[in-house]
């Protein structure tokens, strides 16, 4: 089935002769495809046709004991394997949280997993009706257009909208395991770090991010001229810091991120006094929809308590221009 241009219709296609697409793409068969989806050979052969004469070019090309996908055919199968299974998962997700109290909020990776995730047990200990859906990705996400009801942020005041509350600052200490720091010479004082392997992000010079490499630390210290024995480089702050733990080098950690570490002796600050104060801190946000549900009205007062356990841990004196409440 061939049209010409003439013939090509323009507005989309309906979406109900697709999984029959897919069935019979993934079998290259009809009698098989009709099989799985319960329904008689000819009412799946119809679908197709229906579907081909919506597109306007044939899908398959039709042989005595098989089909095969055509090149229109495959370029719609890529696109209908990747539709697909959003969508069900998607209904899956609604059937599922309908009638239910979710928060969903949105972060990056590293925050995620090494600040919230550990702490969020307790939250749901204490809130067993409220289902918690976290996406954990570096993509910023608008809070007036996106299906969620939170963000947890990173940057300077001067990023954050006038509505972002600060939950924390930040330093950056040289951290290791212990176990490194008793087998490697003594490190007493910032010139010591030269016979070990440092860990940093892989790409903190060619970002906004430069202040968190050890050449900054190092200028502070006024040892320009350091090398360290070895570089150890990593894309994410959890995969720097799981390295430290490892006993692999010392990492030029973010305090708030690995207080608990410390706290705990998993880790250990040799230099306390070098601490270097980074003009990055630690937001919050809530969507304008979502302001006065009780369930994130619940996750915000918990999220706002935490950041004041962290702020105790990393000893942050309170900041009197801080809102650390939402009206």
């Amino acid at each position: 089935m061939q049209h010409s241009q003439t013939h090509l219709r323009t507005r989309p296609i309906a979406a109900g002769h697709l999984r029959a697409f897919e069935a019979v793409a993934r079998h290259l068969n009809f009698r098989a495809a009709s099989e799985e989806m319960a329904l008689t050979q000819s009412a799946v052969s119809r679908q197709i046709q229906a579907l081909e004469e919506e597109v306007g070019v044939s899908l398959f090309l039709r042989h005595t004991r098989a089909v095969e996908l055509t090149s229109a055919g495959a370029q719609l199968l890529t696109a209908v394997t990747q539709a697909l299974p959003r969508i069900d998962g998607a209904v899956r997700q609604i059937r599922q949280t309908a009638g239910r109290r979710a928060v969903s909020l949105t972060t990056f990776a590293s925050f995620a997993s090494m600040w919230l995730i550990p702490r969020l047990e307790q939250f749901q200990r204490d809130h067993p009706d409220i289902d918690i859906r976290i996406d954990a990705s570096d993509a910023t996400l608008d809070l007036d257009v996106a299906d969620v009801d939170l963000a947890l942020r990173y940057g300077p005041r001067s990023a954050m909208p006038p509505q972002a509350v600060r939950l924390f600052g930040e330093q950056l200490t040289p951290v290791a395991s212990p176990w490194l720091l008793k087998t490697a010479p003594p490190l007493l004082r910032p010139a010591d770090l030269e016979p070990f392997t440092l860990i940093e992000a892989g790409d903190a010079h060619r970002t906004h991010l430069e202040w968190l490499t050890w050449r900054r630390w190092f200028d502070e210290q006024g040892l320009a001229r350091l090398q360290p024995k070895r570089w150890l480089y990593f894309n994410y702050a959890y995969q720097m810091v799981q390295a430290a733990l490892t006993g692999q080098g010392v990492v030029l950690a973010r305090l708030p991120m690995i207080a608990e570490a410390l706290a705990n002796g998993d880790l250990v600050e040799p230099l306390p006094r070098q601490r270097m104060d980074s003009p990055m801190a630690y937001w919050l946000l809530v969507g304008p929809r979502s302001a006065q549900r009780p369930e994130v009205r619940d996750f915000r007062e918990w999220l706002l308590g935490q950041a004041g356990l962290t702020r105790e841990a990393i000893g942050e004196v309170p900041d009197p221009d801080t809102v650390d409440r939402i009206d």
